[in-house]
């Protein structure tokens, strides 16, 4: 070791400052640190590392302060608990201000220090823009004395945090609170609300969508992220003369009519309520419940209203609404929902011309800070509970085992070891089912904390009567046990705690209750998350929840699991266990997930929250976060449809495949998904309601999806779809649905045949709407040029064909590693090669960093070819290279996908037969894809 070492510590991707810290206290001697501040917030995420070092015998000593009252009460009480951790408080007056941020370690030989900006609260640990700078050096070096010198100094000018000290400053602290409170809320100007990203991204959306003549859309996100806000803005864009706004509930139609009102204070208008007890109707915005608005609307002209909002608009299939709907003829219509779920079989896309202007789900909530950040424990179960023989359908069962009085007792002490932020506690804590929620709730008020079941068979009055006693500060009640009543809909914004008591069946009801805790809340800086995780033998679905990419591989979710989920952003925190981890890693080694027996598993999960219902359509999966990818069953049988008709043995269904025409016009389009360019499927599009089209309305079509689109790309998709890239063997398997001459495509007749009967219509029709939905779920309205590719999406060897307007049979794109289009050259990579293939023990093609990358060519290049001089001097030449790499040629026995990672450019070359390139990358790649294509788990 050098003297001295130095590193800087900032909180991004590739790390942050609580993983120093976590590691270095589990590791050190001794530890001593000296921080203006300490929230609860920071402190919780440091409590498993006191802990560890508590049973080590690893000592402590934390100087923190009163600067400007930041520190937590809480915080110095919690600390206390620690036998082996020494706390004094340094009190400020005014004249002297506390700012030292110092981590200090001491090791056998050296010493580690961190000095730098961060104090212990989430955002300085893990998101927060903070500089640290990490010094290793020995002890008797000049430095290192200076450090120790210093902090004995403040150790001995601080007070001791007894209990005393603790009790005169939360009084303090309670005082200053309550007088402070009138100043900060008088400041509030309506000009400086603005949109956040997500309400940005709405409104630009929906705007695109009107002008091109579109007059419905559907905005999909979770509650709580701000929708009446978004609606709002919106509103204010549009100006419209008359409005009407509909609600299922009344309480919510009162804040509505108030953010309007706060939103637009100066265009002169009147609002108004339309309910049992209001009846405002002569107003410019009226804001109605359906229940009142049902039995008058007739009253109204039928275009009286230029603007229609729906709020919670799954409910809008449901006939009274239809009746309304029916009715009125606005300018605009606008939906917004958290669950676009279909409720009697209709679904809400359709309602909404499947023009979906927003979707915003669980981890772009939380990038876009439209949640609050959450702090996940998984803890592993006590161990007389055994579920690893029990069918995870067996609610009986499980309800049996876990009713313990020992798991009670446990889950109490995990809970008051990792506290909760704010003063009183909110909990809830789903179970597995009611008799369960009932055995919790009256073993929670033996034991002194204050709880009740509520189930489905409550009424609506007493839930929210228990509701708004939880949310009361001054009420006792602290637990609300419930099995699935608050999935969804019912709205708790002060929430802080959540207890996961059930083993997670299902990814979707995972992240449901979650969201439960996620809204924001003036007193609440994060939720704590407890879950309880046994043995059983499906474990493995949390991390499929947590890792939020409904995309995954075995590979990817391995590495999320063994990292901490690096890749969530923002101040959220996951931890789990060793022991959770390590059974989590094994169950997903063991699984195949591109078995027939876990496919099964997997849809009939589904299917059950699908209210039992066949999810017919594959806008069925649209609707949850957490749903499984239905592109994974077309896969295994060719299209959704034969794999719902193969695994539900449905002869109704077996019975519309007889027609071949239907079957392979199904198989066709089933085979272009997930769609990685939009055109083909606009164009088919389309075609549903029209004879024909030619270049000019495709154009106009395509760029209400995306902000622009080039001439040859629509002109190349014309061609695709006119199969001119077919080979033989193709030409001859799949049906031609639309022809090409004169400039214009037009349905061929069989496909026109199809259109005409209703059944074969909608799933034709369903494939196309998938398709388009989630590439722009994917791609959002990017324009890509050409070659049409996103940098770190997936992609198949022959997508570089059609995504490069390849003008020769596609299904070339495939075997060698280099294949070429004009002066793109597209390199596709296997980091790990199977040994046995002869060729593969030559190559050499790994990351030198993140930036650098080293592929050897083919075996047969040589430098002084053409090809050769093209990639050993791409720059000068003109010459783009393309890199697509994959960690595995296949997992599971199914071939992986590639992940695009940009151009590169050549800067060293060595060797001839095959030539070894070192390739500057011209996108430095995340460190968290860095991660995964480079850590063996």
């Amino acid at each position: 070791m050098n003297s001295v070492e130095k590193k800087l510590i900032v909180n991004s991707e590739k790390g942050n400052l609580l993983r120093e810290l976590v590691k270095s206290m589990t590791e050190c001697q001794r530890f001593y640190f000296s921080v203006a501040f300490i929230n609860f917030s920071g402190l919780q995420l440091l409590l498993d590392p006191l802990k560890e070092a508590e049973k080590k015998g690893i000592k402590g000593k934390i100087i923190t302060s009163t600067y400007l009252n930041f520190t937590d009460a809480k915080a110095l009480e919690k600390i206390r608990e620690f036998q082996n951790v020494d706390l004094k408080v340094f009190v400020t007056d005014k004249e002297i201000g506390f700012h030292t941020k110092a981590y200090i370690f001491e090791y056998n030989d050296h010493y580690k220090v961190i000095i730098g900006s961060s104090n212990i609260t989430q955002s300085a640990l893990k998101s927060n823009i903070e500089w640290n700078v990490e010094i290793i050096a020995k002890e008797n070096g000049r430095f290192i004395q200076d450090v120790l010198k210093e902090y004995d100094y403040l150790w001995h000018m601080s007070e001791d945090a007894d209990e005393d000290f603790i009790a005169r400053y939360e009084d303090f602290l309670k005082s200053f609170k309550s007088t402070q409170i009138t100043h900060q809320m008088i400041y509030e100007n309506k000009q400086y609300i603005v949109p956040n990203r997500m309400q940005k991204r709405a409104t630009e959306n929906l705007e695109r969508l009107r002008s091109f003549g579109e007059k419905k859309a559907l905005v999909i996100a979770a509650t709580g992220t701000g929708k009446t806000y978004m609606s709002a803005f919106d509103v204010k864009d549009v100006k419209p003369k008359k409005l009407l706004f509909i609600v299922h509930r009344e309480e919510i139609l009162k804040k509505a009519k108030e953010t309007f009102e706060l939103l637009l204070p100066n265009e002169r208008l009147t609002f108004g309520l339309l309910t049992g007890n209001h009846k405002q109707k002569h107003v410019d915005y009226v804001f109605a419940t359906i229940q009142t608005i049902s039995k008058c609307f007739y009253e109204f002209e039928k275009d009286e209203f230029d603007y229609l909002i729906i709020d919670e608009a799954h409910h809008a299939t449901s006939p009274t609404y239809q009746t309304v709907l029916k009715y009125f003829e606005p300018k605009f219509t606008l939906g917004m929902t958290a669950t676009p779920e279909r409720s009697d079989g209709y679904n809400v896309f359709d309602l909404f011309d499947n023009n979906v202007a927003l979707e915003v789900r669980l981890h772009e909530a939380l990038e876009d800070e439209l949640v609050i950040p959450f702090h996940y424990f998984g803890i592993t179960d006590i161990e007389g509970i055994d579920l690893s023989d029990v069918d995870i359908d067996d609610i009986t069962e499980i309800t049996k085992r876990l009713k313990v009085n020992e798991r009670v007792d446990f889950i109490i002490e995990k809970m008051d070891f990792y506290g909760h932020d704010g003063e009183k506690r909110k909990g809830l804590g789903f179970c597995v089912s009611i008799e369960h929620a009932q055995y919790m709730a009256s073993e929670f008020n033996n034991r002194g904390y204050k709880s009740v079941c509520l189930t489905g068979a409550d009424s609506s009055e007493i839930r929210e009567r228990y509701i708004n006693r939880l949310e009361n500060d001054r009420d006792e009640l602290e637990f609300i046990f419930t099995v699935d009543i608050f999935n969804e809909g019912v709205d708790i914004p002060s929430v802080n705690t959540v207890l996961m008591l059930r083993p997670t069946n299902s990814p979707i009801v995972f992240i449901q209750q979650l969201g439960r805790g996620l809204r924001k809340h003036k007193n609440k800086e994060f939720l704590t998350v407890l879950d309880f995780i046994g043995n059983h033998n499906k474990t493995f679905l949390i991390a499929l929840a947590l890792n939020g990419s409904r995309y995954y591989d075995k590979e990817s979710l391995k590495v999320a699991i063994a990292t901490g989920f690096a890749n969530i952003p923002g101040c959220t925190h996951i931890q789990m266990d060793k022991i959770s981890q390590e059974r989590i890693l094994a169950q997903i080694d063991k699984e195949n997930f591109n078995s027939m027996k876990y496919l099964k598993e997997e849809y009939f999960e589904f299917k059950k929250l699908n209210q039992g219902r066949i999810p017919l359509l594959l806008m069925d999966y649209m609707k949850y976060d957490g749903a499984p990818d239905p592109v994974k069953f077309i896969d295994r049988e060719k299209s959704y449809l034969q794999f719902v008709a193969k695994v539900e043995k449905d002869d109704e269904l077996k019975g519309l495949l007889i027609n071949d025409a239907f079957e392979g016009t199904v198989k066709e389009l089933s085979s272009k998904l997930p769609l990685k360019r939009i055109y083909e499927f606009v164009i088919m599009r389309y075609l549903m309601g029209h004879e024909e089209i030619n270049l000019e309305i495709a154009k106009r079509q395509i760029l209400k999806m995306i902000h622009d689109v080039d001439d040859d790309s629509i002109l190349h998709a014309f061609e695709t779809l006119n199969q001119n890239y077919y080979d033989s063997v193709q030409l001859k398997n799949k049906p031609k649905l639309v022809h090409y001459s004169d400039g214009k495509l037009t349905k061929t007749a069989m496909y026109k045949g199809l259109l005409e009967n209703e059944d074969y219509r909608q799933f034709i029709e369903d494939i196309i709407n998938y398709g388009i939905f989630r590439y722009e779920k994917e791609f959002k309205a990017e324009y890509y040029g050409i070659p049409h590719f996103k940098l770190y999406e997936q992609y198949q060897m022959v997508d570089a064909a059609l995504l490069s307007n390849y003008r020769k049979i596609h299904s070339s794109f495939r075997g060698s590693g280099l294949l070429t289009n004009g002066n793109d050259y597209f390199l596709f990579i296997d980091l790990h090669k199977e040994e046995d293939i002869k060729e593969s023990i030559n190559y050499n093609d790994k990351f030198i960093d993140e930036r650098y990358f080293q592929w050897q060519t083919p075996n047969s290049t040589s430098q002084n070819t053409e090809r050769g001089q093209n990639i050993i001097y791409n720059e000068r030449r003109g010459i783009n290279l393309h890199l697509f790499v994959r960690k595995y040629r296949e997992i599971d026995g199914k071939n992986e996908p590639f992940i695009y990672i940009g151009k590169g450019n050549t800067v060293h070359f060595e060797g001839e037969k095959p030539i070894t390139v070192q390739l500057k990358l011209e996108n430095e790649i995340p460190s968290t894809l860095f991660t995964e294509f480079t850590k063996k788990v």
